[in-house]
C-alpha cells in the first residue's frame, strides 16, 4: 500500500515520524489497545498547513481503490 500510494503521489508512512526506519509495530497504538497483526498494517497520513482540500479528496479517491485492489489480491 505504501508503495502504491507513493507511485500517486500520496505520501504517508506506516508509523510514527519518531519511529522512521523500525520494523516494529508502533508503540502508540499499542498503548490504545490495537492488536500488534492491526497494527502492523496501519498506514498513518498527516495533515499541516500546506495540506489542501484537493490532496485530501485525491486520497479519498485512491485510497479505497488501493484497499479493494489489495483485499483482492490477498484473497487470490
Amino acid at each position: 500500500m505504501l508503495i502504491a500510494l507513493d507511485l500517486r503521489g500520496i505520501a504517508c508512512s506506516a508509523g510514527s515520524a519518531c519511529q522512521s526506519g523500525s520494523i516494529e509495530p508502533s508503540h502508540v497504538l499499542g498503548a490504545v489497545g490495537i492488536s500488534a497483526d492491526v497494527a502492523k498494517a496501519a498506514i498513518r497520513f498527516s495533515l499541516g498547513s500546506l495540506s489542501t482540500e484537493a490532496s485530501i479528496d485525491r486520497v479519498a479517491e485512491v485510497f479505497p481503490m488501493l484497499a479493494e485492489k489489495a483485499r483482492r489480491l490477498a484473497t487470490a
